[in-house]
């Protein structure tokens, strides 16, 4: 156990400086426009995926349970849950520029995770549950994916304000595709989160006899929830599309960080231990 915690920490400790290597690669590529750092940055923050999931998997290993139950494990899993998401979408589309203001935001939450306490402790009764993976896993993806919309978000609502517009055109899709693919990336963040809202209730009524109750986390899951389902209504039933999905998009990953961090900071309850 001890030399698989050492092990998780040497790699926790290596995948910060890859992280912050890929974001000065993604800075440098906006910088110098050479399409090779890009590239590089890519590979650089792969490797970091790479070994994040090692430490993760040493973390699980050497606590004997899913790392995934206090806020250093949910921290460094929510990084790791975005930088996999980001790089899904900058493979899949071709679109490098994502990495750059996606790379800020997982080193970000990671140094959270650092500064978090790392002592691995015996699971509450309530936790001990087969439940467990399915919410908190899906809550990551869930939260990956809506970091992602954050990102595509900010990227829209900046496009026009770039001064190189060749550079631009480029690497940037028109906004019609930025709304497009923004779209698509909340669509998987709710269904996510639909399926962790709906997990951690069976899972509350097992553990304390109640589906529901209101505890402060719950309560901002279902506010993030229920901002997400509104950008999705007036997107399909009005049509809104461009700069206002994009402020909506933005406005929802800040309800997640809040759901996050500032409800464990500010409103404790039942669910402080992550």
């Amino acid at each position: 156990m001890v030399n698989l915690l050492n092990v998780e920490s040497v790699l926790f400790y290596v995948v910060i400086c890859l992280y912050f290597v890929a974001m000065i690669g993604y800075f440098l590529f906006v910088a110098l426009k050479k399409d090779g750092v890009a590239k590089l940055a890519a590979v650089i923050q792969l490797v970091g995926l790479v070994l994040h999931t090692a430490a993760l998997v040493c973390r699980g290993i050497g606590a004997g349970r899913l790392p995934l139950t206090n806020q250093y494990e949910f921290a460094t899993s929510f990084a790791w849950g975005l930088c996999l998401v980001s790089l899904l979408f900058i493979w899949r589309f071709k679109f490098p520029v994502i990495g750059t203001i996606a790379a800020p935001v997982i080193l970000l939450l990671i140094g959270y995770a650092a500064m978090q306490s790392r002592e691995v402790k015996e699971l509450m009764p309530a936790l001990r549950s087969s439940w467990l993976g399915f919410h908190v896993s899906t809550a990551i993806i869930a939260y990956g994916s809506f970091g992602v919309s954050f990102v595509l978000g900010i990227i829209f609502l900046l496009r026009d304000k770039m001064k190189d517009r060749g550079f631009w055109d480029k690497h940037v899709p028109a906004k019609e595709k930025l709304d497009l693919i923004s779209y698509r990336s909340v669509c998987l963040g709710l269904l996510f989160l639909t399926f962790t809202i709906v997990t951690g209730a069976i899972w509350a009524e097992q553990a304390w006899g109640s589906y529901w109750s209101w505890d402060p986390k719950e309560t901002w899951s279902l506010v993030t929830w229920l901002v997400y389902a509104v950008y999705l209504h007036l997107r399909i039933i009005r049509g809104w599309r461009g700069k206002t999905a994009a402020i909506f998009a933005v406005a929802g990953f800040i309800c997640v960080i809040f759901t996050y961090i500032g409800v464990n900071t500010f409103l404790p309850g039942i669910h402080s231990y992550a």
